[in-house]
């Protein structure tokens, strides 16, 4: 066994796994698996400049070869890209064994192609000198031969496992009691006032009423999203609730979850207020349109796994009830808008684990605070 591999260490292969080192361990790179891709590696990071590495060691001797090498990962790329929920994916090729009849060429679009024969052609690099400028330096190691192998390998395996114990807490199912809650009190604020005959009261001392929000009763902002009109309207929210609700709380934990349904709930009726003036609007279907937006932003940062779910379940669904709203009268679709818009802000600056930057998080609650500010300037002062 221990023949068979020293034969494999061949300088190219060497070269190979230090790369693999150094784009997994390094740069938080995750391999892709595809089918029919022989003699070539591709790594995905949807958070660095380039979202595709491909190590490409199979000779490709003519201009004809590498011409097909570019068509076959154009194509690749875009169903990468559909799946990813992105909108513009960069990839770097780098071949290990490139003819000398190969005119590399520098223009392909969204393509960078890089020829590496030998560990010092990366220093000649521009491309590697930009954007991966410590490469060179961490391909540099004190072992060599099986002990290299053996800690490139013990290396990479650690990283893999460390991810895959993330992914697993992030996506491990968790008892919604936040979600339960919501509904319960949902449910029983509907109940308990039509059984004691106060229901017409309950309306008329918490439902959003622009001008008694004005003359003091800010609470409304917040109470009119736990009312409903009719036992559909009711039966309707409690299961959109119930749907997303339960997994976006797994997902995000139970105190980002409350804050977030609350923050959605108050930009519901803000903007509600803002363009239904007079109205009255009660309902939660503001903070679930909250919640759906904060679940399209999660899904992003983990578009590897939720990718196909966000693309053809979350996103229809949002399109598809903003425009229902538009076209069915009695339906307030400015909280809709509202909650939708709060939601996802509201997300970036609580930060999705293991995913989000600090700056990111920041970035996101200073644009949540001159959302919300916007929204209580054109309501309370400008209008």
């Amino acid at each position: 066994m221990e023949q068979n591999i020293e034969g494999l260490l061949d300088d190219k292969n060497i070269i190979v796994m230090k790369l693999l080192h150094y784009f997994i361990t390094e740069k938080n790179y995750n391999p892709i698996i595809l089918q029919g891709a022989e003699d070539e590696i591709w790594l995905e990071n949807m958070d660095e400049d380039y979202k595709i590495v491909r190590i490409v060691s199979n000779y490709i001797h003519n201009d004809e070869q590498f011409n097909f090498d570019i068509f076959k990962t154009r194509r690749i790329m875009r169903k990468i890209k559909a799946k990813t929920l992105s909108f513009n994916i960069n990839a770097l090729s780098i071949f290990l064994d490139l003819g000398d009849n190969v005119s590399l060429n520098e223009d392909v679009k969204n393509i960078d192609c890089i020829s590496v024969l030998e560990e010092n052609d990366l220093d000649k690099s521009d491309i590697v000198k930009s954007k991966f400028p410590d490469l060179t330096s961490k391909m540099k190691y004190s072992e060599e031969g099986m002990e290299l192998f053996v800690k490139i390998t013990n290396d990479i395996n650690k990283h893999n496992k460390d991810d895959a114990e993330q992914v697993e807490e992030i996506f491990k199912p968790k008892y919604p009691v936040i979600t339960f809650s919501l509904i319960t009190l949902c449910v029983i604020l509907y109940v308990i006032p039509i059984l004691f005959n106060v229901y017409n009261e309950e309306i008329n001392y918490f439902a959003l009423y622009g001008p008694f929000v004005k003359a003091g009763g800010y609470y409304r902002l917040l109470t009119c999203a736990f009312l409903h009109g009719n036992i559909f309207h009711l039966l309707c929210n409690c299961y959109a609730l119930f749907v997303i609700g339960s997994q976006l709380e797994s997902f995000v934990g139970k105190f980002k979850f409350l804050l977030i349904y609350l923050f959605s709930a108050v930009c519901g009726s803000l903007m509600s207020m803002l363009f239904l003036q007079n109205g009255v609007s009660l309902g939660a279907s503001g903070a679930i349109f909250g919640l759906m937006g904060s679940l399209v932003y999660f899904g992003y940062h983990y578009r590897v796994y939720l990718g196909n779910i966000i693309r053809s379940q979350i996103i229809p669904l949002i399109v598809l009830n903003l425009a229902l709203g538009f076209m069915l009268n009695g339906v307030d679709n400015f909280a809709h808008i509202g909650g939708l818009i709060g939601g996802t802000l509201i997300t970036i600056g609580l930060g999705i684990k293991y995913k989000s930057s600090t700056f990111e998080k920041v970035n996101g609650l200073i644009i949540s605070a001159i959302y919300i500010l916007f929204l209580v300037y054109m309501v309370f002062f400008y209008a």
